[in-house]
């Protein structure tokens, strides 16, 4: 039994389907039912009761998911405090599509004054992941946006943004100064692919029946922005997001504004998470005022 194996049982505990797991984790499907066919041999203990529809926990599946997820979260704080012990501390931030830039230069600036001898490294990660790899364990803290199952993870406000409806400078509903939902019901929405959280899926890409199903499917912003130019499609985004040439964005009066957050696995960041979220929030905060 090792870390790796315990983050698999973790992702597939929480999504009850070795499919959306495999997506959350950015594998294939078999190599991870091996794995935690592994487990449950090493362990001399059936984890979980599988079905067509899914999967379920069972007694010992539930003990082991409760302590998995205390291992992992103090193995990540004894990675940090041996890297800052060692001189050698590091920080992996996690971004989504526009949320770093949204966050503004200024962050990174602040964060490298106040800890100049810290290598940071950045992971984007495509639209399939709004955790940007926190659940997989791929990043310490994450820039990105709501809403999304936040099970074991701590979330924290920067900012709220409007939403507008991405549309071909040529769409009859371009001029428009305001829409709502309903006016754009018949229209084809891009769709993210099986396996993304349902959450985050439903808040983007329009409604779940209807003709809306036979959009294309996308995991990008510029797969999202040309499915828009090239047929037609149309999809949700950030006012505050620039368009290229061709493309509109207008005002979705009827949708929840769109969160920027950061986040982190458990509810007890290392001192860089907790440093780097600090900075964000005084920046944004200053940004708002």
């Amino acid at each position: 039994m090792d870390l790796r194996s315990l983050r698999y049982f973790v992702a597939v505990a929480e999504e009850r389907h070795f499919g959306r797991a495999a997506a959350r984790l950015h594998m294939t499907q078999p190599p991870l039912s091996r794995a935690i066919r592994r487990l449950e041999t090493d362990l001399g203990a059936v984890l979980l009761e599988r079905s067509p529809s899914g999967v379920a926990l069972t007694a010992a599946g539930t003990v082991l998911y409760d302590e998995a997820r205390l291992l992992l979260e103090q193995a990540g704080h004894l990675r940090a405090r041996v890297a800052a012990a060692t001189g050698a501390a590091t920080l992996t931030i996690g971004t989504l599509a526009d949320s770093a830039q949204q966050a503004g230069t200024r962050l990174a600036a602040a964060f490298r004054r106040r800890h100049p001898g810290v290598d940071v490294r950045v992971r984007e990660a495509d639209l399939t992941d709004p955790t940007t790899g926190l659940r997989a364990g791929l990043v310490d803290v994450a820039l990105t946006r709501t809403p999304f199952d936040t099970t074991g993870i701590t979330v924290h406000e920067l900012r709220a943004d409007p939403v507008g409806v991405v549309l071909r400078a040529d769409d009859p509903l371009a001029g428009r100064g305001t829409l709502r939902l309903d006016d754009l019901a018949g229209r084809r929405w891009f769709r993210f692919p099986d396996g993304t959280d349902p959450l985050w899926a439903a808040y983007w890409t329009g409604p779940s029946d209807g003709p809306a199903v036979d959009g294309p499917v996308v995991r990008t912003v510029n797969e999202c922005l040309q499915a828009v130019l090239w047929s037609g499609t149309i999809g949700l985004g950030p006012l505050a997001d620039e368009l290229p040439e061709g493309l509109v964005s207008v005002p979705v009066t009827d949708m929840p504004l769109s969160r920027l957050v950061v986040a982190w696995a458990g509810e007890n960041p290392g001192p860089l998470i907790r440093s780097f979220a600090q900075i964000a929030v005084a920046l944004l905060r200053s940004d708002a005022s």
